[in-house]
């Protein structure tokens, strides 16, 4: 009797492996992103199985597909992950020198800001030598992306259809940050993403202005934010520019430290 051999199955380790390497291939290309017949290809996988394999991961968010390209690249679970062992790896002590440089060059306030879901939270802070600082955001402050400088710098390091679904979800609670609404929040978001920093003012602390950057890890991955705030007269359109570049070099001065 003529027998069918059976597909060899599949095990739990195998498919952690598959899953962890299908991750690294799409960090790999952070600007483009990769299309299923990429992933399929360089792990020797059947279309189908590939397929099964990053439908898991997106519904997990550990990926997003966009719908124009049909390309996938990293999602918002990874960022949350990060977030999560981030204390593990010091990023505090790691950070604090640079912020300290920042806040003596500017003589204003510097903040590190991270992701939480669709929130940033303020995790670490030094003051400059400014007779007026800012310490109005204390260290663990929790805002929604996009109210403060290193909320929107994050959000202008996102996939656009990333970005519309959090501006969709934290709209309810915008009421709360001097009447900031979906439209201008759109705007602002637009505006840094053509000027490339963030800058912000008036909504997460009234009477402050901040300009931000994001901070970006080796995969291409905005893991943090720096900014600089400061009371509004003193952040004026002639100043702005003085900063940028002091801003660019702490950020990539972050990001030599984290990949260390």
């Amino acid at each position: 009797m003529l027998t069918t051999k059976k597909p060899a199955s599949v095990s739990g380790a195998q498919t952690i492996h598959r899953a962890i390497r299908a991750l690294k291939l799409v960090a790999a290309q952070p600007e483009r992103g990769l299309r299923l017949v990429d992933v399929a290809e360089k792990m020797g996988l059947e279309r189908p199985t590939a397929h099964r394999l990053l439908k898991a991961l997106t519904e997990e968010r550990m990926l997003v597909q966009h719908p124009g390209s049909r390309r996938y690249s990293l999602g918002a679970l990874l960022f949350e992950l990060g977030l999560a062992a981030a204390h593990q790896y010091n990023l505090h002590e790691v950070c604090q020198p640079v912020l300290q440089k920042l806040a003596d060059e500017t003589g204003d306030s510097s903040f590190l800001f991270v992701r939480s879901g669709n929130d940033v939270v303020c995790l670490a802070r030094q003051e400059g030598s400014h007779p007026i600082q800012t310490p109005v955001v204390p260290v663990g402050a929790r805002q929604p992306l996009g109210v403060n400088a290193g909320g929107l710098a994050l959000l202008t390091a996102l996939p656009e259809q990333e970005v519309m679904k959090i501006i969709e979800a934290i709209e309810p609670r915008l009421d709360a940050y001097s009447n900031l609404e979906v439209d201008r929040l759109h705007d602002y978001w637009e505006r840094a993403r053509t000027l490339g920093y963030a800058l912000i003012g008036e909504h997460a602390v009234p009477g402050i202005t901040a300009v931000g950057l994001p901070v970006i890890n080796a995969a291409g991955l905005p893991i943090a934010a720096i900014t600089v705030a400061s009371i509004h007269e003193r952040m004026s359109n002639a100043r702005i520019p003085t900063l940028i570049p002091m801003l660019k070099k702490a950020s990539e001065m972050l990001t030599q430290l984290l990949r260390q």
